[in-house]
């Protein structure tokens, strides 16, 4: 058996590739200029403050 050269990209490449995007890619994003806040939400989008809730966060706490 003797070894062929696939033509493409190969795996190798693939992550080579992906290894130098990440790092480019937030770069990008941190030097994009000014960030907006988010809007915050309004009592209607907001988690209610009912037994259940209370109940709910004194158990998930350490």
């Amino acid at each position: 058996m003797s070894k062929t050269k696939e033509e493409g990209a190969t795996r190798r490449d693939f992550l080579k590739l992906a290894g130098t995007a990440a790092p480019a890619a937030v770069a990008a994003a941190t030097q994009s200029g000014r960030a907006e806040a988010a809007e915050l939400p309004t009592d209607d989008t907001r988690m209610q403050d009912t037994a259940h809730t209370r109940a709910y966060l004194d158990s998930a706490r350490f």
